[in-house]
């Protein structure tokens, strides 16, 4: 574990006030998860432990909850033109489902190497998947190229302020059905989902602790944080594909996850998939990678939450294949 330096940061408000307003905006439309009491896999006694279900939603993920909060806010015009996006597989579903929810076309730039079963999926939600050769950077690039050339929206993964504020918009269910919180960790990829939950969290709930979770394998937001600037890292293969990969230079979540990060905590990949298969004996779930990261961080650092109350967002259901095979 380790507690990293950060500016104070003002842009905190707004980006709270920008996922205050997605709530409202998307309510009704995405699906409250639940809240479950999940003490019992604490290793450490007298914590409260709860889990927030985003392994929930439609699509099995909590990307849908920023991919519907950007379409809305487009103007009539840009939905009647459509979106256009990359995707190993959430994000592309998340889209898909907003997309068909709002009458817009989508089109899905997915490359060689995503599943084709996430591929079959995202194509049974209505978009249009169009298949690319090289890495999931080649893909997004491709998918960019697209947008321009058909005056179509490009709708980032993360980086973009109100995908940011609708992944926010967890935080806002997750205080509604638990108003005391002492820590949230938080599986941390690019920055959308953090930078969203922890900007409402330090505005609705100061005290409240946000800690981010990596794997060791990929930690990229890490390295940038401690380097005080997004740089490239290398990266090793990891059970949580779907946090994995690089930052955009630029990205508009980096200084708000500057901001609202107090805590980072590591992991092993036998700490993730330890975790993984506890919850899976314990309560025959099956979960993603990225929440295994998230709850062995959690049983990492246990000790310092006895007698507090303690949330792991459980971000995922969708495992891919070569990580079933692991289970």
């Amino acid at each position: 574990m380790e507690a990293l330096i950060k500016p104070q940061d003002d842009r905190i408000e707004a980006v709270a006030s920008s996922v205050i307003a997605a709530g409202d905006r998307i309510r009704g439309v995405v699906t409250q998860t639940r809240v479950v009491d999940i003490s019992d896999l604490a290793p450490t006694s007298g914590v409260r432990l709860y889990a927030k279900l985003e392994s929930e939603q439609e699509t099995g993920s909590f990307k849908l909850r920023g991919a519907t909060n950007k379409i809305l806010c487009l103007s009539s015009a840009e939905r009647e033109r459509g979106v256009v996006t990359a995707s190993n597989g959430n994000h592309g579903l998340g889209l898909a489902l907003a997309a068909q929810k709002t009458s817009t076309l989508a089109e899905v730039f997915c490359s060689q190497l995503v599943a084709p079963e996430r591929v079959a999926r995202i194509e049974d939600l209505g978009a249009i998947v169009t298949r690319t050769d090289g890495q999931p950077l080649d893909a997004e690039k491709t998918a960019r190229i697209r947008a321009s050339q058909t005056g179509r929206t490009f709708i980032s993964p993360y980086n973009d302020p109100d995908v940011m504020a609708g992944q926010g918009t967890v935080a806002v269910e997750l205080l509604e059905q638990l108003p005391s919180v002492d820590a949230v960790f938080i599986t941390c990829g690019g920055g959308g989902l953090i930078g969203g939950m922890g900007a409402y969290l330090k505005h609705a709930s100061p005290a409240t602790e946000v800690v981010s979770c990596q794997p060791q394998n990929s930690r990229v937001m890490y390295e940038s944080l401690k380097a005080g600037h997004i740089i490239e890292f290398p990266e090793q293969k990891t059970l949580s594909d779907s946090s994995a990969g690089g930052i955009e230079e630029g990205s508009v979540t980096f200084p708000v996850a500057q901001a609202v990060i107090n805590t980072t905590v590591l992991v092993t990949e036998d700490e993730i998939l330890q975790a993984m298969r506890l919850v899976r004996k314990e309560r025959g779930w099956l979960i993603e990678g990225a929440i295994g990261v998230a709850l062995a961080a959690f049983l990492k650092t246990s000790a310092r939450y006895a007698g507090k109350t303690v949330v792991v967002l459980f971000c995922g259901s969708n495992v891919s294949e070569w990580v079933k095979q692991e289970l």
